[in-house]
């Protein structure tokens, strides 16, 4: 009864509307102040320290301190992962109905690139990871995806910097994306291949929002790490 009734607190806790928001609103992986949050859910800033702590206490979200500012974030790469995917459902429970071949956001820019806490998530992100999987980079088995000694050699030439072995992070894994309804890649290797796009100048942010811009370098380097070859 104990994993039960742990699924219930965390189903609860992400159970009301501005609770909701709030993960919605930290999916970019940017830690947020609790004002900032509170406006993200339309709540009052006392009302919203509520809110917070009871994220916290279902292990949720992280805060940290700096100087008299306290800081939320999701708490791990699996909270946004599983967010992401209750996102799917939204759609069969919507008030409005929506086209049925409309999946996920309606905003073509969320649709196209996003951010997934720390990874990289939408079309651009299915495209890299079907691609990949075509050459043989990555290989999709029972117990989930690794990466393959030739496709670890091809990324390190692209700039993306392989797993780490030593951290508890798994090395790479399939996150099943919101809009596209196909996997991407989570894990160390999704967060290191939006780092290495990041600081390459392919992709860039925009301010608050998950969105992300493709630059014309970007599309032209991206068509090319997204081809069979």
């Amino acid at each position: 009864m104990r994993t039960e009734h742990a699924l219930a607190d965390i189903a609860a806790a992400i159970g009301d509307p501005a609770r909701a928001l709030m993960l919605v609103a930290l999916l970019d992986g940017r830690s947020r102040s609790a004002g900032e949050l509170a406006a993200a859910a339309g709540v009052a800033p006392q009302t919203a320290s509520t809110h917070l702590a009871r994220l916290g206490a279902a292990a949720l979200i992280a805060t940290e301190k700096q100087g008299r500012h306290r800081y939320h974030r999701l708490a791990s790469g699996e909270v946004a992962e599983a967010v992401e995917a209750l996102l799917g459902l939204t759609d069969g429970l919507a008030s409005r109905p929506r086209p049925r071949s409309l999946l996920g956001p309606r905003d073509a820019a969320l649709r196209h690139a996003r951010t997934c806490y720390d990874h990289l998530a939408g079309e651009l992100a299915v495209a890299l990871a079907d691609a990949w999987q075509r050459n043989g980079w990555i290989a999709a088995q029972p117990q989930g995806w690794t990466l393959t000694a030739d496709g670890g050699e091809r990324i390190v030439r692209l700039g993306v910097a392989l797993p780490d072995p030593t951290r508890r992070r798994p090395a790479l894994r399939p996150c099943l994306d919101w809009s596209e309804r196909r996997p991407h890649i989570g894990g160390q290797l999704g967060a290191n291949l939006l780092a290495a796009c990041l600081a390459q100048g392919l992709l860039r942010r925009r301010r608050n929002s998950r969105s992300l811009d493709v630059t014309d370098a970007g599309a032209r380097k991206l068509r090319e790490w997204s081809r069979s070859d």
